[in-house]
């Protein structure tokens, strides 16, 4: 039995990664939300985290078994376990070259983009253009990082012909889909092409599926939302 410990749908672009590559390819599992109160060693979510994962750290994918339980945190190991137990779901592109570029852009990803992260926190129910507009004309470095999203996936999609990164459906498209969020959340502007790749991610079942989530959700976090005082 697989168990995925995550935080808020809202806020959580890190969990949004394994939850989503899951639910698309139909890879079932028991959600566990740890909902976020502060980052605090003393608070809810820290202590009840530390007892699962020596990391701290949402996501965690519990693999519960007869032989005793695997942990496994941070998410792109967590692509790659779930892409060794289950290979007929082609996580990665089947092709030995594409699935080596897949992982390059897998791992640009997770190591990369620090300005996007920073400035423009995952919020999904929240709409910001102004404070995207403000980004956009002060922060050299949201301009750079969305300069080489924008490359990434235009270059992607014209080599493999669509209508995904690699064609189908892969661990690329669930790892970039926070970035689509923060994009469509700030109103960061983008070329015709991407801005019909973000719609056709926010289209697949397992994204249209998380955002349905993390829209229903009422938690307002200040901690996470520095440019505003609350909900509108």
């Amino acid at each position: 039995m697989l168990q995925l410990y995550i935080g808020n749908k809202n806020y959580s672009s890190w969990s949004m990664r394994p939850w989503v590559l899951m639910k698309q390819v139909g890879i079932a599992f028991d959600e566990v939300m740890l909902r976020f109160d502060s980052f605090d060693a003393d608070s809810q979510f820290k202590q009840r985290l530390g007892q699962i994962s020596p990391a701290g750290k949402v996501p965690v994918l519990v693999d519960r078994g007869a032989a005793g339980d695997v942990t496994v945190w941070d998410t792109l190991a967590i692509a790659e376990y779930l892409a060794e137990k289950f290979p007929e779901a082609h996580l990665w592109p089947r092709e030995a070259p594409a699935r080596a570029r897949a992982r390059s852009v897998v791992a640009e990803m997770h190591s990369g983009f620090g300005a996007l992260r920073s400035a423009c926190g995952m919020n999904i129910e929240a709409q910001l253009p102004e404070a995207g507009q403000t980004l956009w004309r002060d922060n050299p470095g949201v301009c750079a990082d969305v300069a080489r999203i924008v490359q990434i996936w235009q270059s992607l999609l014209a080599e493999y012909g669509g209508p995904l990164l690699f064609g189908r459906f892969t661990v690329a498209d669930a790892f970039y889909a926070p970035v689509v969020m923060r994009l469509r959340t700030f109103a960061l502007p983008v070329p015709d092409d991407v801005a019909a790749y973000m719609q056709r991610v926010c289209d697949l079942p397992g994204v249209a599926a998380w955002m349905a989530d993390a829209l229903a959700e009422q938690d307002f976090r200040p901690f996470e939302e520095p440019y505003r005082s609350g909900r509108d």
